[in-house]
């Protein structure tokens, strides 16, 4: 199969599908899946993570389960058909970034290192230039759901606001949190209004 046919039939089913890991799993089952660039998709099959956060398994995995959850409301972000790109390559980064640290599996880094990879992927298939660079500023930015809440050394409120648009890396990251086994939806809710608040945007999104 051609990449570019490729190409739109994953975009057909994160924007069409009401669950779309249903065909994405059987994406992943084709020869091509893992040529390039579809191939740093399929490297998440193998790619761990922290049984403490992550016990749902490795990163396809949770891609799956985040893109299940982005799907029904992607229609409350600025640009649906961005957003949906994001949720799918939002830890593109991490196969390049997962290492054991002291007997623990960490990811540091895997936002910057997936925004670089999310341009590669989607330059290879398209020339969308403001399309690939809203995909990739969600992806760069996702973790700072985290990073804002927790006052922690990465968050960058300001980079985020030029960068990209906060309220869709809000829903984003409440996607990503969600996208795992035994998320707790009412902490993340709060978790999604006190990031809003620290950003000094105060409204209550539709989608929490």
């Amino acid at each position: 199969m051609q990449k570019n046919e490729a190409f739109r039939k994953i975009e057909t089913c994160i924007l069409s599908d009401a669950a779309p890991s249903a065909r994405l799993r059987l994406f992943a089952e084709e020869p091509w899946f893992n040529a390039f660039p579809f191939s740093m998709l399929a490297a998440e099959q193998n790619t761990e993570q922290s049984p403490v956060h992550h016990p749902e398994g490795s990163v396809w995995e949770h891609t799956l389960m985040v893109v299940d959850e982005a799907a029904p409301r992607k229609n409350y972000s600025a640009d649906p058909r961005a957003f949906m790109w994001a949720a799918l390559l939002h830890d593109i980064g991490k196969p390049e970034t997962t290492k054991v640290r002291n007997g623990r599996i960490t990811a540091y880094g895997h936002d910057r290192q997936g925004a670089e990879r999310t341009r590669e992927f989607l330059f290879s298939l398209t020339d969308e230039a403001v399309f690939i660079e809203t995909v990739a500023g969600l992806v760069r930015y996702h973790m700072q759901l985290l990073f804002v809440v927790r006052s922690m050394p990465f968050m960058d409120i300001p980079g985020m606001k030029k960068h990209t648009n906060v309220m869709d890396v809000a829903l984003l990251g409440y996607c990503d949190r969600l996208g795992r086994t035994g998320a707790d939806r009412g902490a993340e809710r709060k978790a999604v209004s006190l990031f809003l608040n620290k950003c000094h945007i105060f409204a209550d999104p539709p989608w929490l």
